[in-house]
């Protein structure tokens, strides 16, 4: 594994945002002067074929990367753009019991109003 491909593995893996390519990018930066962002696409990429993260698209967003390979949901906040995970136990059983069909992966994405920016309305409100 290249120096390059260790870094971006090590942001990522680090990583509780699920970063953009651009903000991996800023990342790898600091570390790796020399690093280009043409590199941290194409590790990106590789690293997805490979199965050692996830790509989530968002639609009109760049794609995230996630560390977490379970299935699961993402959540993304429609003020701040964060992008949280969630689980819902046994929605694969849960599908195959009432359709028959078995679940190989899904991505399911909600839009949510995210608790601190909730606060930030409550407050600006008093």
């Amino acid at each position: 594994m290249t120096k390059q491909r260790a870094l971006i593995k090590k942001i990522v893996y680090d990583s509780y945002s699920h970063p953009t390519a651009v903000a991996i990018y800023e990342e790898a930066k600091k570390v790796l002067s020399s690093i280009a962002l043409g590199t941290v696409y194409r590790n990106l990429n590789l690293m997805v074929e490979s199965g050692e993260i996830r790509r989530i698209s968002i639609p009109g967003q760049p794609d995230r990367f996630d560390k977490t390979l379970t299935p699961h949901g993402h959540m993304q906040c429609t003020e701040c753009g964060r992008v949280f995970d969630f689980f819902i136990d046994n929605l694969e059983r849960d599908i195959h019991e009432c359709t028959g069909a078995d679940v190989l992966s899904f991505e399911l994405s909600v839009q949510i109003i995210c608790a601190d920016c909730i606060k930030k309305r409550t407050a600006s409100c008093s």
